[in-house]
């Protein structure tokens, strides 16, 4: 038995029925990109859907995110020794976690104008992980859909992500240090 899994696209499982993200892009180059949210087999389970769509993005607007999410996405993929991806018409599988994240920038992204999507861009790259799975769960709770585009957390996401000044060419981000006693602070220790 091999220790990586066998994945398609960007780490999603190669396993029917798992949930994932499928990004829909169409051939015809003025056509909306489609980001929707497949549960599989748990999607079934108690009357909830099977998928959702969590974003329409008109073509400029991914266009000007697909290269920052592909490259975050690789990086990671590299780094934990999974297959990396590339965009492609049709159905790109995306593994549930980074389609969270996916969503998160695309939310930001979806009203901005051109230049606002490199800021939004180098933001959004700046976050953790963990705080862009935190981010999508606040806005899908309230305004998860393609047409919440100016309700809730899916509003606040655009202004915080989008206000601040173009990111300097050739500057290199510098990661913040892991935190890795996150899950072990001392709230609930015994003291006596």
């Amino acid at each position: 038995m091999s220790e990586n899994p066998k994945t398609i696209d960007f780490g999603a499982p190669d396993s029917f029925g798992a949930h994932l993200f499928r990004v829909q892009i169409p051939a015809a180059r003025n056509e909306p990109v489609v980001i929707i949210e497949d549960y599989g087999y748990r999607g079934e389970e108690g009357g909830a859907p099977r998928m959702e769509e969590r974003v329409v993005l008109k073509r400029p607007v991914w266009s000007a995110i697909a290269d920052p999410a592909r490259r975050e996405f690789n990086a990671r993929l590299k780094a934990a020794s999974v297959l990396t991806g590339r965009w492609h018409t049709g159905a790109n599988l995306v593994d549930r976690l980074l389609g969270k994240e996916l969503c998160v920038l695309a939310w930001a992204a979806e009203t901005a104008n051109a230049e606002q999507l490199s800021v939004i861009c180098s933001k959004w790259a700046a976050l953790r992980p963990e705080e862009r799975w935190w981010l999508f769960a606040m806005t899908v709770a309230e305004a998860g859909l393609p047409e919440d585009t100016q309700r809730g957390w899916r509003r606040a996401l655009f202004h915080a992500l989008s206000d601040g000044e173009k990111p300097a060419t050739g500057r290199k981000r510098h990661p913040r240090p892991r935190q890795e006693d996150l899950f072990k602070l001392p709230l609930f220790k015994d003291y006596k």
